[in-house]
């Protein structure tokens, strides 16, 4: 137990040895966002996913054999603008491979103009999700989220993807102590978990209540935060913004 929560006050709060640094907080504010916009898009945009695409090529199948209340058309959408936004973090890693906070500071950034954006949309109809408000928001958060996979891929932060868990919940399980392995990590591969239940958790209830246009917003400062955070942290090219070894 000393274990686990040593090193969960190590995410939460890096020492300055950390080859990491700042980026383990930061990558769990991202994941909180990932739940945040798995909320919308699920409860709010027709049952879809733009994080998660596990989830939304098991829906677009789902939608191909005719299941009730899921889409072909918004699996599909959701999945190209993915895969738009995933293309674009690919470049930007490889446009700042040698500074990981200049990559991060620059995808939040982007990201953050494209989640303004759906808050415009949204504010425009109060809230209604109309055909309209549907795609601008699943082509815009979809590219958003493909943005912030590849670049947490091209960071190398272990155990913090911001999108997915299924890995992390396993290696939870199959290198913990019981099952004979070294149990590397406890703390923030739970924080991890934890951090994407918490959006979901607000996301849902804010979505819930008829506050679509208040979680977008929610999203927007997260995002503005993180970027304006690694932008100040990253200034003069400390140890941490190198690329992992």
């Amino acid at each position: 137990m000393r274990r686990l929560l040593n090193d969960a006050a190590r995410t939460l709060v890096p020492t300055a040895e950390d080859r990491h640094g700042p980026l383990l907080p930061l990558m769990l504010t991202l994941t909180v966002v990932t739940g945040l916009v798995d909320a919308v898009s699920y409860l709010a945009l027709g049952h879809v996913f733009v994080a998660n695409m596990t989830g939304n090529v098991v829906f677009l199948g789902f939608a191909l054999s005719g299941a009730a209340k899921l889409s072909v058309l918004a699996s599909v959408v959701a999945l190209a603008a993915f895969l738009v936004g995933a293309f674009t973090g690919g470049r930007l890693g490889t446009r700042f491979a040698t500074h990981r906070g200049n990559l991060l500071k620059t995808a939040t950034a982007l990201q953050t103009v494209l989640v303004a954006v759906t808050v415009a949309t949204a504010a425009l109809t109060d809230g209604r999700v109309t055909t309209g408000v549907q795609y601008t928001l699943i082509v815009f958060l979809g590219i958003g989220m493909g943005l912030q996979n590849a670049v947490a891929r091209r960071l190398g932060v272990p155990d913090l993807t911001t999108t997915v868990l299924t890995l992390t919940l396993t290696g939870l399980a199959a290198d913990s102590t019981p099952a004979g392995g070294q149990a590397p990590r406890p703390g923030r591969r739970i924080l991890s978990a934890l951090a994407m239940l918490l959006g979901a958790f607000a996301g849902a209830q804010l979505v819930l209540h008829g506050h679509l246009v208040l979680t977008l917003g929610l999203i927007l400062l997260l995002l503005a935060l993180v970027a304006a955070t690694t932008h100040r942290l990253s200034a003069g090219a400390p140890a941490w913004t190198r690329p992992p070894s």
